[in-house]
């Protein structure tokens, strides 16, 4: 479930780059989850023109998914069910981490890919026959003497290298048709059910949606086409046929609701895969943490580990990547300047830091790393960090003893643990339990004497929930400052130089090393963010609620 102010960021960052109409939009699909056209202009009371507009947009920039309910009976006994527009949310919050997806690349390949993902990234969706022409005004623009044949060579072959990375992927289908829920007709069914339908509830809309909508792993990273894979095949029915260096796109070639014409030739559109680059985001922020815990070792062969299993994983948030065997981890070790100084039996001490058990796996030792138990204990230490700069040290040791506890734990015992005095003790845990880091329950004993005992503990689950609301809150916060110092750099920019009070250079540094601040801190605070949010399981809306949202009179 998305929070408030996790809504007001992304809001925020909608109109910070396309605008209020087209956040308007975007706020409703927020709000009230996924909506037909006809209700996103009843709520909104925009001009159908302008919701499809903002719809195109969205679609452009990979915020927005299409789909559709397949009707009881099949599209063959009823007319098709009105289509349906779904918000990724998780998708606008990406917009705040370009620069590292960028960093990411930039680290692996030649500023010519960094440039591809670049175009990708400020213009959402593209051809290949696009990057080409976007290759080309760059290069007349930089006057350089390459020939046009050598830059469609070049710009196919970088796009190769991302889509082998998984950095780039084909879009998704533009409206993928789902099954309508079966009505379970007698109670013996619904027992017969009971187990698939658990399951059935465990995935979500979004889940459902983009997983119908995700093209066929042989054909993501594909850049081969049915037509051929020839750049001068591929055509766009509403692209323009050339793109200026820095015009963003903001419209699809795709139309809103239009069947495509069978003798029409494939478009095959690419964007930015932000999945891969979370995973990779997952991976430093994992390796980062053993690092500081435990030792640079460590850290090495949990990075190699990694990087052996990174083609066999097959979601974001995988827990336990593959069992891999000690020989091939020591192999991997090996291949970084920083591993070759380590033994097989440092590699091996490593792994039983990790909490690495060995298995047989015929011959050799197999081993594999809990990344789920690594992120837990990453988002510990943030908690713990934030505990100890706002409540202070006696505060930090007793919401460390609650969180390594796991159970109520009465006033009085807390306080003879950690050594907090015991008429200081229930003042801090009674400022934890307001500001929502601590569960309370009261005790009574009835006795000759009732005794009523305050008992404490750390609920994890709603704990997480409300620090990332208010990181939310936070990244709204700064987000915000930074576009108001921005636009005072641009006031101050255009005014007279009689009126400017400061010498414009000084004044313009000032101003950019405010900003310089506030950015870092936003980059910091994100990292912190993807912890908790992107490196977790999200609570999304269930499709049985979606569909009630979405057919609201």
């Amino acid at each position: 479930m998305v929070t408030q102010y996790g809504i007001k960021l992304a809001v925020h960052l909608m109109t910070n780059h396309f605008g209020n109409v087209v956040a308007k939009v975007c706020e409703n699909l927020l709000q009230r989850g996924p909506l037909t056209l006809q209700l996103i202009v009843q709520f909104t009371e925009l001009t159908p023109q302008q919701v499809t507009s903002s719809l195109l947009i969205l679609i452009q920039h990979n915020c927005v998914q299409a789909f559709s309910l397949e009707q009881q009976g099949g599209l063959e006994d009823g007319p098709k069910a009105d289509t349906q527009y779904m918000v990724l949310f998780n998708n606008i919050l990406h917009r705040m981490r370009f620069s590292k997806f960028l960093k990411i690349v930039s680290g692996e390949f030649d500023e010519e890919c960094k440039e591809l993902l670049d175009g990708l990234l400020e213009h959402g969706r593209l051809t290949l026959k696009q990057m080409v022409e976007r290759a080309k005004n760059m290069v007349e623009r930089e006057k350089s003497s390459k020939r046009e044949g050598i830059c469609e060579d070049i710009v196919q072959e970088n796009l190769l290298k991302l889509l082998a990375a998984r950095y780039v992927e084909r879009c998704p289908t533009h409206e993928p048709v789902l099954a309508a829920p079966v009505k379970e007709e007698t109670t013996a069914k619904k027992r017969g059910a009971k187990s698939a339908k658990r399951n059935e509830e465990s995935v979500t809309i979004e889940q459902r949606v983009l997983g119908a909508a995700a093209p066929m792993e042989a054909q993501r990273f594909s850049i081969i086409t049915n037509t051929g894979s020839n750049v001068s095949r591929e055509t766009s029915t509403n692209a323009p046929s050339s793109m200026s260096v820095g015009e963003k796109r903001n419209y699809d070639a795709l139309e809103l609701d239009r069947e495509p014409a069978a003798e029409e030739e494939e478009v095959v559109l690419f964007r930015a895969n932000f999945e891969e680059f979370m995973r990779r985001l997952r991976h430093k922020a994992c390796i980062e943490n053993v690092r500081t815990r435990l030792d640079d070792g460590s850290s090495i062969v949990l990075r190699a580990m990694l990087e052996a299993a990174r083609s066999l994983e097959k979601k974001v948030k995988t827990e336990k990547p593959v069992p891999l065997s000690l020989n091939t981890i020591f192999e991997e070790v090996m291949k970084s300047e920083e591993g070759r100084g380590m033994t097989l039996d440092r590699v091996r001490a490593s792994l039983v830091q990790f909490g690495c058990s060995p298995s047989a796996r015929g011959t050799d030792e197999s081993y594999s790393i809990d990344l789920k138990k690594i992120v837990e204990l990453a988002q510990n230490d943030e908690l713990e960090s934030i505990v100890l700069k706002r409540y202070g040290r006696d505060a930090y040791r007793m919401f460390r003893l609650l969180s390594k506890t796991g159970r109520l734990v009465e006033t009085d015992k807390i306080s003879d643990t950690t050594f907090v005095d015991k008429k200081d003790a229930p003042k801090i845990l009674y400022k934890l339990w307001k500001d929502e880091y601590l569960h309370m329950e009261k005790l009574v004993v009835a006795g000759a004497r009732q005794s009523q005992f305050l008992l404490w503990k750390v609920n994890k689950p709603s704990l997480q929930q409300h620090v990332i609301d208010e990181m939310f809150r936070a990244a709204l916060n700064l987000s915000q400052r930074v576009a108001f110092e921005r636009e005072k750099e641009k006031e101050f920019i255009s005014l007279p130089v009689d009126k400017q009070v400061m010498s414009r250079e000084e004044t313009l540094n000032r101003r950019r090393s405010v900003r310089n601040v506030l950015e870092s801190s936003l980059r910091e605070l994100d990292d912190a963010l993807m912890l908790f949010h992107d490196f977790e399981e999200p609570s999304l809306l269930k499709l049985d609620d979606a569909l009630m949202l979405s057919h609201h009179s």
